[in-house]
Formats: structure tokens, C-alpha cells, sequence
């Protein structure tokens, strides 16, 4: 089951404002030709209790032609609809029994449904112009080369993610609060990768990047498990960690069930231990805000306590885990860890 996010969006809006359109067009040019316009007094509003739709009501409406009355549903609903109150309608001349809506709700959905495919083409068009660029930042990082892993003194870091936008980021500080690694979103778009700056400020190196929307679906197990993941430069990202070495085992925390463990390794060796954090990464902002403020994971928040001195791949992948919400290094939710107890 795949999420209507990224790409699949944009088909989803062109596949409804077209049926929009088509609905429209039929019945103002088609189903209503030569119909004659008149007036219709709504005699009655009652709630459909055959449909599923809380806002469904059958409108009962009768009119005179030649001195004759007629009565039926009326094809539309508005809120504004009341008993005593006209409403615009067209009937067959051959059979004034068959009539329909005449107020401009259809011509509204169909106006409605022009705007939808305006909007979507020239987004399309927009985001067209910004692939070429996008594209050769994916040519010159399609074929990344990690730094060696390199031990060094044990250090504790937080990683932080900056949330209250859309252009959200993410970065490594040390104790002190001295940003040590950060990604920088340069490029927000609807259906194409998000454009990143990679800034390894130990190193004075940056390197861009293409992150893509996040993707989720289910997994086929003793319970549902959500699986997330999105695109890094073209691949799958737990694709690209597993491709270069790094596998992650995952746990609860025993002091904090709320909260996920993570032991990262990098070719079968341990490089990080990452814990699942409140926004008080810091431990002295921790404290002044007590154990209630800090009982909640937040998201995309980490405390880190690691040897590795080259923080490329140990940041892309906390930076995985940040931004996708999962609890293993596939990828898969806390019932995935749920699963791996009830077949102990």
C-alpha cells in the first residue's frame, strides 16, 4: 500500500480533475441539451440514510409546467438549500419529469476541475525546469566514496532536526552545541527530490544532495508493519546504507520503552550507540524541564555516543532514521521490533 506522497500525487490531482472535467462537460453541454429553464421550490431535505456520506441529503422539489405539477430529487445539495427556498433547474420539455440542477454548482465543478489541471500542468511544467538542475547534482554524486571508518576518543553528540518548516534540517552538535555536521535544504519542490547541502564543518567539505519524498508501505507479518524509506541520490536509502557496510540493531530502551536503542555498525563493526530523545537533546537543557517534558521521544531527535571520528555515513544514517520515523535499519516501525519478540 503505497502513500499518495511525491510523484503519485500529482498523477492522483490529474486523474480527479479529470473526471471532474468529464462529469462537468457532460452534464452542461450533453445531458441537459435543449432543456428549458424554470424555477423549483425545495419541499423537503432529508438525510440519506442508504449512503455512507454524512453530508448526502435527498432534496425533494416540485415545479409547474402548463399547469402541471411535477416533483423529484434534485441532482445537487448545498447547504444553503432550505424549505420554501427556489433553487434554478432545467427540465426535458419532451418529459418534464427529468430535470437537473440549474444553480451553477455543476459549472462550479467544472470550473473547479480546470483550475485542479491548470495547476497541476503547470507545476509539472515548473518542476520540469528544475529537474536538469537537480539532475547533474545527481550526476556528480551517483557514485559517493565514503571516507574509512577511523576510531578515535569517545565522544557524546545530538542530533537535532529543525522542524516549524517546510525546508526542515538536520545537524550533529557536540556538547557545547557547536554545530560538527548538518543538512541544509536548498531546494523545496512538490514532486521531485528535495535538493541538500551536506556541510562536514570538521572537514570545511560540502557535498549536495538529493533526498527524496518519503514512501511507505506494509510489510506481510504475524502484525502489519509500516515500512518507510525514501530516495538518496537516486536509490532507496537503506538500499545505499546496507551497499556501503552499515547495519543497525534495534531495541527498546530499558529504561524508556517509548524510546528506540540503535547499535550501528559499519563492515561488522560497531561505530555508535543512538538513543531515541525528547527536544532536549542536551542533558543540562534536559534537566530543566524535568522527566515529564523528557518521558516523549520527539521526533527526529537523538543522543549519540560514538568513536568514529568521519561522520558522513554515521550522519546520512541517523539522518535515515530522522526523517522517515523508523525503529530498524530496514526501515520497518516499533511492530516490527514488537514482531521480533513474539517469534522469540
Amino acid at each position: 500500500m503505497k502513500s499518495f506522497k511525491g510523484i503519485r500525487l500529482r498523477y492522483f490531482v490529474l486523474v480527479l480533475s479529470l473526471i471532474v472535467i468529464v462529469i462537468g462537460v457532460w452534464q452542461v453541454f450533453f445531458q441537459g441539451h435543449g432543456y428549458v429553464k424554470t424555477k423549483a421550490t425545495i419541499v423537503s431535505i432529508e438525510k440519506n440514510d442508504l449512503s455512507a456520506d454524512e453530508d448526502n441529503y435527498d432534496v425533494m422539489v416540485s415545479f409547474t409546467v402548463d399547469g402541471k405539477e411535477y416533483s423529484g430529487l434534485l441532482d445537487t445539495y448545498s447547504p444553503s438549500y432550505k424549505v420554501g427556498k427556489t433553487v434554478a433547474i432545467k427540465y426535458d420539455p419532451a418529459d418534464p419529469s427529468r430535470f437537473q440542477d440549474d444553480s451553477g454548482l455543476t459549472l462550479m465543478m467544472l470550473a473547479i476541475g480546470v483550475v485542479l489541471l491548470a495547476a497541476d500542468i503547470i507545476i509539472w511544467v515548473m518542476e520540469k525546469k528544475k529537474q536538469k538542475e537537480l539532475e547533474e547534482i545527481k550526476g556528480r554524486t551517483s557514485d559517493i566514496h565514503y571516507a574509512p571508518s577511523v576510531p578515535g576518543p569517545e565522544r557524546k553528540l545530538y542530533f537535532i532536526t529543525d522542524l516549524g518548516t517546510p525546508k526542515y534540517g538536520h545537524r550533529i552538535e557536540d556538547k557545547n552545541g557547536r554545530v560538527l555536521y548538518e543538512a541544509r535544504m536548498t531546494r523545496f519542490t512538490l514532486f521531485q527530490p528535495y535538493g541538500f547541502d551536506f556541510i562536514n564543518y570538521e572537514t570545511g567539505r560540502t557535498v549536495p544532495h538529493l533526498i527524496g519524498h518519503e514512501e511507505s508501505s506494509e510489510w506481510d507479518s504475524i502484525l502489519v508493519d509500516d515500512h518507510h524509506t525514501f530516495t538518496f541520490d537516486g536509490e532507496f536509502i537503506w538500499k545505499h546504507l546496507k551497499r556501503n557496510g552499515i547495519t543497525v540493531e534495534s531495541s527498546f530502551s530499558p529504561d524508556n520503552p517509548l524510546k528506540t536503542e540503535f547499535m550501528i555498525f559499519r563492515d561488522g563493526v560497531q561505530i555508535a550507540a543512538v538513543q531515541a530523545s525528547s527536544q532536549y537533546v542536551h542533558e543540562e537543557e534536559a534537566a530543566e524541564h524535568g522527566k515529564f517534558a523528557n518521558a516523549l521521544p520527539a521526533f527526529g531527535h537523538y543522543r549519540i555516543r560514538t568513536t568514529e571520528t568521519n561522520l558522513d555515513l554515521l550522519f546520512l544514517t541517523i539522518l535515515a532514521f530522522a526523517r522517515t520515523g523508523a525503529t530498524t535499519g530496514e526501515g520497518g516501525s516499533r511492530k516490527t521490533l514488537l514482531n521480533t519478540i513474539f517469534r522469540k
